[in-house]
């Protein structure tokens, strides 16, 4: 059994290995200037998953006007399904507050990564057509919004 996750906020050193994961995760990774940009805005949510002196795992989270968008979450691929992407969630929505508005969009193909969105209440609220370049991929936009009305009844 491997031990629970620790999560801390993300800094520039732990980029190379960032940038290690993301390109086993994602056929089309994001560049290391993305990274960067993100790391640099100081109203970002930016999160690293440790066990023991290892990242696992990473989440990148921007802050706009009336919401949040989840834009990045990636977990060493050797450590999935260890509860390591749920560690990252459960903080994001800790430090974001209870009651914040979070979207993102995800592939239609990954089963697993909308399970665990709509466990934490995330609704599919329509589709990006051919959003992902790399496949031509079609995305579903999720949201999380409390009192949302997709919530009600």
């Amino acid at each position: 059994m491997t031990a629970d996750p620790h999560i801390r906020t993300l800094t520039y050193p732990d980029l190379p290995k960032v940038m290690a994961i993301e390109r086993r995760s994602f056929p089309t990774a994001w560049s290391l200037s993305m990274f960067v940009l993100e790391l640099s805005n100081p109203s970002s949510i930016c999160l690293a998953a440790m066990q023991g002196n290892d990242l696992v795992g990473y989440l990148i989270c921007a802050r706009y006007a009336e919401a949040y968008h989840l834009m990045n979450v990636a977990v060493d691929p050797e450590r999935r399904r260890q509860g390591i992407a749920k560690a990252l969630i459960d903080e994001l929505l800790e430090r974001a507050g209870a009651d914040a508005s979070v979207t993102l969009e995800v592939r239609v193909s990954n089963v697993s990564a909308i399970a665990l969105y709509e466990s934490y209440g995330f609704r599919s609220v329509g589709t990006r057509r051919r959003y992902y370049a790399d496949t031509g991929e079609d995305a579903i936009i999720m949201w999380r919004a409390i009192g949302a009305p997709w919530e009600a009844a």
